[in-house]
């Protein structure tokens, strides 16, 4: 499985929920009155994100990304010995 590492240079505010959330009496959907738990603000560094939450009064915690460990593999370990799967891939 791969995952991907793109828009990974931006730093991201999201809000918290601060209302909680209600039962739609008609529907029975849920709801919330609280709209920016919508929005999401993407900044190019984290300086300026961190300025934009102190200038604008807003309650901030800073989550560092996580340190990504890279394996080096050769191209050849995908298949190697019971690695393959499939019809006709049984050992001989």
């Amino acid at each position: 499985m791969q995952s991907g590492r793109g828009k990974v240079k931006v730093w991201c505010l999201d809000f918290d929920l601060s209302a909680g959330r209600g039962i739609e009496p008609l529907m029975g959907w849920t709801s919330a009155t609280d709209m920016r738990q919508e929005l999401s603000l993407n900044f190019p560094s984290r300086e300026e994100a961190v300025a934009y939450c102190e200038r604008n009064g807003i309650d901030y915690r800073v989550r560092e990304p996580k340190k990504r460990q890279v394996r080096i593999r050769p191209y050849a370990d995908n298949f190697g010995p019971g690695t393959v799967r499939g019809p006709g891939t049984e050992p001989l």
